[in-house]
């Protein structure tokens, strides 16, 4: 199996979201991360991104919320641009895995109408709730098979993909566990761990659903790194410009 780290945008948002203690005017650059990943058995991709229209006019997109996480992309930068790199399109797509529905995070599923999108039910019952507080149907209600689960959910029986419930951010936020034969195994984090100082310090952005589960999940998060694991953080731009990303990948 290989992984490619596609990207899936980029953002610009106030630094206090993250850390409480900075000043109110700072804000920082954060990338939108998407996880290609080719299965025997099928390819999947880990969540979608921001829709290519956010580069373009990102509060006819998103409203008010684009002058908060304002899109700095351009169009081409949106998976269904990078997937190419990968030597795919959004028509060989067999699974899409949203790890939760925020629009950065669910963008282009509507560009995969030959996949099956599975989320996590309780997600999609919060989506369904609070249109417009991140969550936007025109992102996530789009005309594809969708399934939904409640558990642990092994995508291909073997082990080698694993969806991982760990609420907090959102009600049903979802990680995945990825086995390579030779790069090993990463847990694809999301938002459950955005940057690496939240599972260092244990620290919850401001916008988490429930801090409390959001900390019982970097614990449960930091445990498969004690066992091995890397952790690929959701937007975490150091980390990002060290990656392998595009075209090149992890098997």
């Amino acid at each position: 199996m290989r992984m490619h780290l596609l990207s899936g945008g980029r953002l610009n948002i106030y630094r206090n979201f993250y850390f409480a203690d900075a000043p109110r005017e700072e804000r920082m650059e954060l990338p939108v991360s998407c996880t290609l990943l080719k299965h025997p058995q099928g390819n999947v991709l880990f969540d979608t991104g921001c829709h290519p229209d956010a580069a373009v006019n990102g509060e006819a997109r998103w409203g008010e919320l684009a002058r908060i996480a304002i899109p700095i992309f351009k169009t081409q930068e949106a998976v269904i641009g990078q997937l190419p790199l990968a030597g795919l399109t959004a028509a060989d797509i067999d699974v899409v895995v949203c790890s939760h529905l925020h629009m950065d995070h669910c963008g282009c599923n509507g560009f995969f109408k030959r996949a099956t999108v599975i989320c996590h039910a309780k997600e999609l019952q919060a989506a369904r709730a609070a249109p417009g507080i991140g969550y936007f149907p025109e992102d996530w209600d789009v005309d594809v098979p969708t399934k939904t689960i409640d558990s642990q959910h092994d995508v291909f029986g073997d082990g080698r993909l694993t969806l991982l419930p760990m609420p907090g951010h959102t009600p049903g936020m979802t990680i995945a566990h990825v086995v390579l034969d030779r790069d090993g195994a990463f847990v694809l984090a999301s938002d459950a761990a955005p940057l690496q100082a939240c599972l260092d310090t244990r620290m919850t952005p401001v916008n988490d659903w429930d801090g409390a589960l959001t900390v019982k999940s970097l614990d449960d998060i930091a445990r498969l790194q004690k066992d091995g694991a890397t952790v690929l953080f959701g937007h975490d731009d150091a980390q990002w410009r060290r990656l392998k990303t595009g075209a090149a990948y992890y098997e």
